[in-house]
């Protein structure tokens, strides 16, 4: 009984950053991003089902629903089982509450691959895998209770709820955002509301070598690559103008004590004036990449980032404004902010697996949604010796996805492809 209380008790707050997501999203602005492993074995729903209850037993926090106040929406507890479901959709869709008992993520499998699109109110990429893994824990040791014994017992969950914005923002900062608006992706879009996904599916050790090579890290070298295939294959094509404007999602766990698993990210945008600064081949791109990381990926510019957006959410006139009013202020200024962004590249890095659970994953995955401004959206992870490279578009042509796998393959990097299927098959036309 005092379990049961204490459940109908909770809620708690959203996070500075999660404020604003429930207010500006929609079904063509839908802020959720996946993640999905690929199983070197078929999926069984029942055993998937258990393991995703199972993990909410130890991350409560996922087991809510969201709830609007007279001024915010605020999340609590959730009394209903998620549903379990067989992909269907496109990646990335919209989480309609009403048909997913209320949660904010949905847990999806499709032949031997489990995914997880997760509402980005609820948290950030890197928080999400913590979840997500242990959903993964829970599944192997389901199906092999014998081989997993041991390790259940040895796994530490150690975690917490707090906006941790608020407890590292700097009040006097300043923000120095451009405000120059970008060049946006031309063409023509995919009718109907679909989303192609194509995975490049890169060695790992290949390109460490290949970056090496320009003194620069990966993030930086895939990012020059990303640049010099949008620059080539639409900006020369249209005749660009703007600056190609690249936001690079920053994970602040790796600049603040914190273990929060809500939100706690910030960014950096680099902008390229292709036509200004005559950058037109790739060497002088990936120069161009080095210096600005270097200016922007500093702890003071991203404290100013970050302070600048707390700011905004606790400024007096914004927090006493009734939500319904919020919702068309918001998404009036969200149409004019996004066109300061030509893509986005959000690259999580490694995801750690325990020991004995490796021997049964292939690879990782993380996308995250396209939009009607930035058409074209970039994500990547790592397991083992891959590296998955993945663009989710609405345009309807794969021409920068191609030219971003034709420049790998002539540096001599391997790389394999994936697609959903939705534009021409690419796995079959670049191979």
């Amino acid at each position: 009984m005092k379990k049961d209380k204490e459940e109908k008790l909770y809620w708690r707050r959203l996070d500075n950053s999660a404020k604003i997501f429930p207010i500006s999203t929609g079904k063509k602005y839908s802020t959720v991003f996946r993640l999905s492993v690929v199983l070197k074995e078929k999926v069984n729903p029942k055993v998937l089902e258990r393991a995703v209850i199972s993990a909410l037993e130890e991350y409560k926090s996922f087991k809510v629903r969201m709830k609007a106040g007279f001024f915010w929406y605020y999340l609590e507890y959730n009394p209903k089982d998620p549903i379990i479901e067989k992909e269907r959709d496109y990646p990335c869709q919209y989480i309609n509450p009403k048909t997913n008992n209320n949660y904010l993520f949905k847990v999806t499998y499709f032949e031997n691959k489990i995914n997880i699109d997760i509402f980005h109110s609820l948290t950030d990429g890197n928080s999400g895998t913590l979840f997500f893994k242990e959903i993964i824990y829970n599944y192997l040791e389901l199906m092999y209770p014998e081989v997993f014994q041991e390790e259940r017992k040895s796994r530490k969950i150690e975690y917490n709820t707090e906006d941790s914005y608020m407890k590292n923002y700097d009040k006097k900062a300043k923000s120095n955002a451009s405000s120059k608006r970008a060049y946006l992706l031309r063409g023509n879009k995919i009718k109907l509301g679909a989303v192609s996904a194509i995975h490049e599916i890169i060695d790992l050790k290949a390109l460490k070598n290949e970056s090496k090579k320009y003194e620069a890290t990966i993030t930086q070298y895939l990012t020059a690559v990303l640049i010099y295939s949008i620059y080539e294959e639409n900006y020369k094509k249209y005749n660009g103008k703007k600056p190609i404007k690249v936001c690079i999602p920053v994970n602040l766990k790796k600049y603040f004590p914190s273990k929060t698993i809500s939100n706690f990210f910030s960014y950096i945008t680099l902008i390229a004036e292709m036509n200004k600064e005559h950058l037109d081949t790739f060497e002088k791109i990936i120069e161009f990449v080095k210096s600005d990381f270097k200016k922007r990926l500093t702890e003071e510019e991203i404290i100013k980032t970050m302070s600048a957006n707390v700011k905004l959410g606790n400024n007096p006139f914004i927090k006493l404004v009734p939500l319904e009013l919020k919702k068309t202020l918001v998404r009036l200024s969200y149409i004019e902010i996004r066109k300061y962004t030509t893509t986005t590249y959000s690259n999580i890095g490694r995801i750690g697996i325990i020991g004995k659970y490796q021997r049964y994953i292939d690879y990782f995955l993380m996308l995250i949604a396209p939009e009607s401004v930035e058409k074209i959206k970039c994500s990547s992870c790592t397991f083992e010796n891959k590296m998955v490279f993945t663009f989710t578009s609405i345009l309807n042509d794969n021409k920068i996805e191609k030219r971003f796998y034709e420049f790998l393959k002539d540096k001599g990097i391997h790389v394999d492809i994936e697609s959903n299927g939705v534009l021409d098959d690419i796995s079959s036309e670049i191979k």
